[in-house]
């Protein structure tokens, strides 16, 4: 006869209540328990250690086990609570999960509302609570843990239970005898509520057994069977019970209970009923592979990866690989829902692209960001899609070199890397992109291909300014510049004559030396104040002289309301990360196009966008120089005559496109990082015929299915383009809302 069983298929756990008996045996017996393989180790307030401070110690000794305070709330403020358990968790990377005892039901309820509504930084309401036995008025929330913490109670009594059953993710259970009942109740609140009662984890805790593992088997496989424990936590101070129990005891708990509840041991976690109501239709997400990381719409963290830095965005699902492998499995995944759409992400601007989205899936490769040297006599780097620059400038700092980027230390290596890269070394140095050896890629099929110059070169072309169509780069190899030290200037001009202002330093550009590359920004016309120009500049070299004799020419454009030059590095010189990364809300409206020169005529179209106010950002980067040594068909970014990157931000899209058709006939390509139109025109504005054409022939080869058509697609051959179609009409958009204005300088390249 078999036995009935009412086990929730949680895979067992084990852990060690620490027994603080001195402050040393409490630290070596945590070090202990993560030794030998415990999965968590417990402190209770009632031990007579404060359960947070001697956690904290804990976690900085130890790296993998799991932390659980059991607090006893009474001495406690929720809202603080919140924080410290948030702030425990992100110190510990992940691995905090939070008891609570020590208070009547009505008061647990209160504070588990407060404390989880203190995480939710997605909300931007201030956190207010009115109770009987707690009130906030307005309270700021955050910050988020780094994982969705886990609350667990301690108790007894039927109010207890059904607290538990109701609100909480775990039972702290002190005596075996409890289960049979407790749970009854538990569940039968659980259901009550709409929740899934395998929501809710059951942790004894037990004392030593006399006797053989077969005598611990004996008694606690029933436990699991018959009432659902899912995790055993050992009391105990001496060290070589600690020992065993973990070599002995839990194996053959373990193999006994995998034999009774077949699977056990690999079951996945039980993801809450509220938030599986939040899931996005279409997608499959009992087939998500298990060895990546997801967060879905109901997840805590998921406010922090929806959206991107100026985009807001509603993803179904947020794959976050962090090996080749698993990025091949999230392919894999996105292939078994081609009607969906697909984003990827390095670091999360992707002001253009579509890094973000609604309903569809994100694969976010940020967890792939090593920066790692390979060879210092050919100043060879290995970077991960997922670091940022400012990482990898910082990583170079120490041996005296520099990969050219763009201008912000905040945009990930990816979508730069893939796309082209204009940035403050540009005339010096070239594109990013020109310093790239390899890229290793999976591809739609899941394969992991080499690109360089000798393997596969033909998508080692392709991958060098329209990357984001054929693949996932999961790891770069560049050639960096020795650049031990820069001059970088920041300058305030009047441009109250904006066109003569672009005129003279446009010229000046021209004229200056290669070793010096300079932007400009320019807002929208306003109200009562004087127009001016900010002027970011800088000179690759580290002799003073020098660096003032190439500003000089600059200095005299226009009168002068501010200025500062500094001898820096270039790390220091880049411009570090500002606000969150993932704030972005509703839809960027900009325009861009490259330009050979800046014209009279140019210049006057220029200002008179700046006049209408259809622009709060008009930004001109300098490009050229080094960037036109390379032959246009070298790589697919093509438009290597181009001296000038232009860019403008709106509120407004149909303002915007309208004022723009003014510039249209002066440039002769975009750079497609900064052109948020979909209509079929870009691409053909993006890629010269020839190039459009080629890239066609690969994506045939490459990504047949058009897995990859969200970040500005080139399509799938459909003929051979001759010449570029101008008769292609501007597509419509709807007017937007208007957009924030980000700071001056938070752009990417």
């Amino acid at each position: 006869m078999g036995v009935e069983s009412n086990n929730y298929g949680h895979a067992l756990r084990f852990g060690l209540a620490l027994n603080p008996v001195t402050t040393e045996t409490l630290v070596e017996h945590a070090v202990l328990a993560e030794t030998v393989g415990y999965d968590l180790v417990s402190v209770d307030d009632t031990t007579g250690f404060d359960a947070w401070s001697t956690l904290s110690w804990i976690a900085g000794r130890t790296e993998r086990i799991r932390l659980l305070p059991i607090v006893t709330l009474a001495e406690q403020t929720p809202a603080v609570l919140g924080r410290a358990a948030a702030s425990l968790d992100l110190l510990s990377a992940g691995r905090l999960e939070l008891g609570l005892t020590g208070a009547e039901p009505g008061a647990l309820a209160e504070a588990i509302d407060i404390i989880r509504g203190s995480w939710a930084v997605g909300d931007a309401t201030p956190l207010r609570h009115a109770g009987a036995h707690y009130r906030l008025d307005g309270a700021e929330r955050g910050p988020a843990p780094a994982h969705n913490v886990p609350i667990l109670v301690q108790g007894m009594g039927e109010r207890m239970l059904q607290l538990i059953g109701s609100a909480a993710d775990g039972w702290l259970v002190r005596y075996p005898a409890a289960l049979e009942s407790g749970n009854i109740v538990v569940d039968d609140t659980a259901r009550a509520g709409s929740r899934d009662v395998r929501e809710i984890r059951r942790i004894l805790e037990l004392d030593a057994i006399d006797g053989p593992a077969i005598d611990w088997v004996a008694q606690l496989l029933p436990l699991i069977i018959r009432h659902g424990v899912g995790t055993f936590l050992l009391r105990s101070d001496d060290a070589a019970m600690i020992r065993r129990f973990m070599a002995d005891v839990a194996p053959a708990l373990h193999e006994a209970a995998d034999l009774a509840l077949p699977g056990l041991s690999t079951t996945a976690p039980i993801r809450p009923a509220a938030s599986i109501a939040k899931r996005a239709p279409g997608i499959d997400y009992d087939a998500v592979p298990r060895s990546v990381e997801i967060i879905e719409p109901g997840d805590l963290q998921y406010s922090e990866v929806r959206s991107t830095y100026l985009r807001g965005g509603a993803p179904g699902i947020v794959l976050r690989p962090g090996t080749v492998e698993q990025v091949a499995d999230a392919v894999a995944f996105a292939r078994a829902h081609r009607a969906l759409p697909l984003g990827i992400r390095s670091r999360g601007h992707g002001i253009s692209g579509r890094s973000t989205n609604r309903g569809g899936i994100v694969i976010d490769v940020s967890a792939l960001n090593t920066v790692e040297i390979l060879d210092r006599p050919t100043r060879r780097v290995r970077i991960g899609p997922g670091a940022t620059w400012s990482e990898v400038a910082a990583a170079l700092e120490p041996y005296g070199w520099a990969i050219s980027s763009g201008d912000y230390g905040g945009v990930g290596v990816g979508g730069l890397a893939t796309a082209g890269g204009i940035g403050f070394l540009g005339r010096a140095h070239g594109l990013t992109i020109d310093h790239l050896r390899a890229v290793d890629v999976v591809l739609a099929n899941g394969r992991l291909l080499r690109a360089s110059d000798t393997e596969n070169p033909e998508l080692f072309w392709a991958m060098r300014g329209a990357g984001s169509n054929f693949g996932i780069a999961t790891s770069f190899e560049f050639e960096a510049e020795e650049v031990p030290a820069v001059g970088w200037a920041q300058l305030v001009f009047d441009a109250s004559d904006a066109a003569g202002f672009l005129v003279d330093w446009g010229a000046a550009l021209e004229a200056s030396p290669r070793d010096t590359t300079s932007f400009i920004v320019l807002g929208g016309a306003r109200r009562d104040q004087p127009a001016m120009a900010h002027f970011f500049g800088m000179v690759d070299s580290s002799d003073p002289d020098t660096i003032i004799a190439r500003l000089q020419p600059f200095a005299e454009i226009a009168p002068l309301y501010q200025q500062s030059v500094q001898l820096l590095s270039y790390s220091d010189a880049l411009m570090p990360a500002q606000g969150e990364a993932n704030s972005g809300n509703g839809e960027p409206v900009s325009r861009s196009g490259l330009l050979t020169h800046i014209t009279r005529e140019f210049a006057e179209a220029a200002a008179g966008l700046l006049a209408s106010r259809a622009t709060y950002f008009f930004q001109i980067r300098a490009t050229g120089g080094a960037a036109s040594d390379i032959a246009p068909d070298a790589t697919a970014y093509a438009h290597r005559s181009a001296n000038f990157s232009v860019v403008a931000f709106g509120s407004n899209r149909d303002r915007l496109n309208r004022e723009w058709e003014l510039l249209h006939p002066f440039f002769d390509g975009l750079y497609l990082s900064f052109e948020t139109d979909t209509a079929p025109q870009r691409i053909h504005d993006a890629f010269p015929p020839k190039t459009l054409n080629r890239l066609r022939t690969l994506k045939a080869e490459y990504d047949p299915t058009n897995l990859f058509h969200d970040n500005f697609p080139i399509g799938l051959a459909t003929g051979i383009e001759t010449e570029t179609r101008s008769d292609i009409v501007t597509e419509t958009k709807p007017e937007t809302e208007p957009e924030p204005e980000p700071d001056e300088m938070r752009m990417t390249s």
